[in-house]
């Protein structure tokens, strides 16, 4: 759910500098469009705003950051240099030298079974990194974190 606030006096000018009001514009494009949120998804957004669902929300972002935790210690304890897992659902890990994050993302499906996302796929900047989600279960990030233990005791990490 969201909003957008489009003020009247809000105008932008065309290429032949025609002054054009953008509210009646904007208004006309989200009623044809979509004609706003739907009544069950306004009720769903409510109640994450009541005491129970901010304990449930709350809740679930203990989670995660656990799960973030677990994979960002066991990296680092397998050697690997490794962001993040702090602020976000998300642990970056530097490739070991020579292999690039498409060859490591093939290295931990193939002999792993585990998927990560190669850091090539958030632009240049993102390539010779490797980003693990925690948004998983407990179970399945333990498995995880042992899954790459064998693989990184092997000699292939």
């Amino acid at each position: 759910c969201g909003f957008t606030v489009v003020p009247k006096e809000l105008a932008a000018r065309t290429t032949d500098g025609a002054r054009v009001a953008l509210h009646p514009l904007w208004s006309r494009r989200w009623s044809t469009k979509s004609n706003s949120v739907s009544y069950p998804v306004q009720r769903g957004a409510e109640a994450l705003y009541s005491p129970e669902g901010r304990k449930q929300v709350a809740a679930l972002i203990d989670h995660y950051m656990g799960n973030a935790r677990l994979l960002r210690d066991a990296c680092r304890n397998l050697g690997l240099r490794t962001w993040g897992g702090e602020n976000a659902p998300y642990v970056w890990v530097a490739c070991p030298e020579g292999v690039d994050s498409w060859g490591m993302f093939d290295r931990m499906l193939r002999e792993a079974n585990v998927v990560i996302t190669p850091g090539a796929g958030f632009g240049r900047q993102g390539e010779g990194f490797i980003r693990i989600s925690a948004f998983n279960s407990r179970e399945n990030v333990a498995e995880v974190v042992r899954r790459m233990e064998v693989l990184v005791g092997s000699g292939v990490g």
